[in-house]
């Protein structure tokens, strides 16, 4: 156990180096985590014979992506970050991987950024290629719960989103303070459990949209419990009554609309079915 306490002071960030790059844990785990999220994608598409070809998770995968690191990390910026004045001023910044003049590649990723830029391209993806949005964000819900898993870990391996202090024997210690392994408990909340979840639901789903709704409501209840071993970030704190954090407070915001969204995909499911049948009842009365 003494081991795992002290596991910082015995494990280094950066993996290795390319010259003066240094290609840190994380990174490897943030790209490992998209690249996977696609995988997954792909295995269920052939599992579940979703009418999608290989070609459009590809393509689809690539603009969301690319959506989610621009959308979490000027999410970041606008959220959480101290100097949101001098990036909204010097916009060319928020991307810089210099310090300087020292590569550390892009830091500071805000989740909840990341959802906004994600869905923006997808209502534009679908608006392009005229395909049904419902159905890709519903193989996103299957796909991303274990890719998130990663970038969780990958938090992990960077010692960074530390947890609370605490006494608890599995703690590590971060700058000589024993903590919660949040990170981990994140991983495990907001990642497999949700994974869990979606994956069985999946075999009772009705209707295209139902599998997003569920993600949006699983994903903010594990990220809500999980806020509370989470130390809150030092330049924002608490934001009500000396518990409630950001993060909560966010992820209250996504479970409501997840909810809201679950009772308009079943609802309207619902009414498309009625009218089809009444469509065929009416052209059946005409032949008879």
């Amino acid at each position: 156990m003494s081991f795992w306490q002290n596991i910082y002071s015995h494990f280094d960030p950066v993996a290795f180096n390319i010259g003066p790059f240094a290609v840190h844990w994380y990174g490897i785990m943030y790209v490992s985590a998209l690249l996977g999220a696609i995988f997954i994608a792909k295995w269920f598409v052939k599992k579940d014979r979703i009418p999608m070809s290989l070609s459009v998770v590809d393509s689809y995968f690539l603009w969301a992506e690319l959506a989610v690191i621009f959308g979490a990390r000027i999410g970041f910026v606008l959220i959480y970050d101290p100097n949101t004045s001098y990036y909204l001023s010097h916009p060319w910044e928020i991307f810089n991987p210099f310090q300087n003049g020292e590569f550390v590649g892009i830091r500071g990723m805000s989740y909840h950024g990341s959802v906004f830029g994600f869905l923006i391209v997808t209502v534009i993806y679908c608006k392009i290629y005229r395909y049904s949005a419902w159905q890709l964000l519903d193989l996103v819900a299957l796909s991303v719960p274990l890719a998130y898993t990663l970038g969780r870990i990958g938090n992990f391996l960077n010692q960074e989103l530390v947890g609370r202090v605490t006494d608890v024997p599995w703690g590590i210690y971060v700058d000589g303070v024993l903590r919660h392994p949040s990170q981990l408990y994140e991983a495990f909340f907001e990642g497999l459990m949700v994974f869990i979840v979606i994956f069985i639901y999946r075999k009772y789903k009705k209707y295209d949209g139902e599998l997003i709704a569920i993600y949006g409501i699983t994903y903010s209840i594990g990220r809500f419990i999980a806020e509370f071993w989470r130390q809150p970030d030092a330049q924002v704190g608490f934001i009500y009554g000396g518990w409630l954090t950001t993060g909560q407070l966010l992820s209250l915001v996504i479970a409501l609309s997840g909810a809201a969204l679950y009772i308009y995909v079943v609802k309207n499911g619902k009414k498309n079915i009625a009218k089809y049948k009444n469509n065929n009842l009416k052209r059946l009365k005409k032949k008879i």
